[in-house]
């Protein structure tokens, strides 16, 4: 039975775990565990299980979890669905595998969405300058309402104080321009929420390398990046790159998967420093890739819900940076567990079916697999 992982040593023991079986059908898988620095936990690793294909690099299938360390949770369920389920099904003489456990392992193991320095590692695949500042213009603008600079206090005094804010918000700007304004990602606000961060980080360094590394020689590449957060309630929804040249409802049709969404404002919305794009920059003019996200929603796609989604982001950076009472504390840290991932059972089992019916799709449209 697939479940939530305990903590981040439970999913990391999990996936080192699943090296037996891994074996029976690739003998040659190597391991690599890469620490990641820390001041503090001298025990935070980012995970890897490889093989390349024996006889021709034909085929390269790429897992990887917890870019947003919180949820990585969600996404190690789903590398060990891929393990049971799908790698069994890859011919080994043409079809390599890299899976990826742990991008952000303080992310993970804290409950936190950015790293150690407040980067949202998703916005900081990027290359480091000064015009890094200029982006995203707008998000100077709503400031005032993403990013609190005084101790939360209690919750309904905030979400009275939040609810005003945002409506003197809406006087001005769509909630379009809220969204793209505010998830885009910005570089020149340190404390502030989506912070892309004007450096690469260890952890995108990190990836970089190994990115680079394997997916040189191979002449077809999927590569799928487990997320939670955007989309409905019981719904996964694939993201493409912008990088992608087909369209929303050129991947519908191929995959016979509903949902689909390109990270553009029309559709979802804009990324800068994207690690897809990173992975669709790589390639050659001889190599093929799809790269997308798989995005398991918890909140819901309502307006209500965004908003609701928006707050627990600012609410729970405040917190960090700020400070609060424990009760207070408690109450912002369980708001955002149910962002990136829900208790609820029939949750749970409506994401595991929903990334069964994608693996399928993807990995049968692009014949990645042998029997099913």
């Amino acid at each position: 039975m697939l479940t939530l992982p305990t903590s981040y040593e439970d999913s990391r023991d999990r996936f080192r775990a699943s090296l037996s079986s891994l074996k029976k059908y690739y003998p040659a898988t190597q391991t690599e565990s890469r620490l990641i620095p820390h001041p503090e936990d001298d025990d935070l690793t980012t995970d890897t299980f490889h093989a390349d294909a024996i006889e021709s690099k034909e085929k390269l299938f790429i897992l990887s979890t917890a870019l947003h360390g919180i949820e990585g949770y969600v996404g190690s369920v789903m590398m060990q669905l891929f393990i049971e389920e799908y790698l069994p099904e890859f011919d080994p003489a043409t079809t390599g595998f890299l899976l990826i456990h742990a991008i952000n392992p303080w992310g993970m193991k804290y409950s936190k969405r950015v790293n150690p320095n407040n980067v949202d590692l998703n916005r900081n695949f990027h290359s480091e300058g000064s015009e890094l500042a200029e982006i995203n213009p707008a998000y100077k603008k709503l400031s005032p309402l993403l990013n609190p600079k005084r101790t939360f206090g209690t919750p309904a005094l905030e979400n009275i104080s939040f609810l005003g804010k945002v409506v003197k918000n809406l006087l001005v700007n769509s909630i379009g321009d809220i969204r793209e304004g505010t998830l885009m990602g910005q570089y020149h606000t340190s404390k502030g929420i989506y912070h892309g961060g004007a450096e690469v980080q260890a952890e995108t360094k990190n990836m970089m390398e190994i990115l680079s590394k394997h997916i040189s020689g191979y002449a077809q590449i999927i590569h799928l990046d487990m997320h939670t957060g955007y989309g409905p309630r019981y719904g996964m929804t694939l993201v493409n790159s912008p990088l992608e040249t087909m369209d929303a409802q050129a991947t519908a049709s191929k995959f016979g998967y509903e949902r689909v969404a390109a990270t553009n404002p029309e559709e979802f919305y804009t990324i800068h420093g994207d690690m897809m794009d990173f992975a669709y920059k790589l390639v050659k003019s001889d190599q093929k890739i799809y790269a997308c996200a798989f995005e398991f929603g918890t909140y819901g796609d309502s307006l209500a819900n965004a908003i609701h989604s928006l707050r627990t982001s600012i609410y729970e950076n405040q917190v960090r940076h700020h400070g609060a009472s424990e009760n207070a504390k408690a109450w912002v840290q369980h708001e955002f567990d149910e962002l990136f991932m829900p208790a609820e059972a029939a949750w749970l089992e409506k994401a595991i079916e929903d990334a069964r019916q994608a693996f399928t799709a993807i990995l049968k449209a692009e014949n990645f697999l042998t029997k099913i």
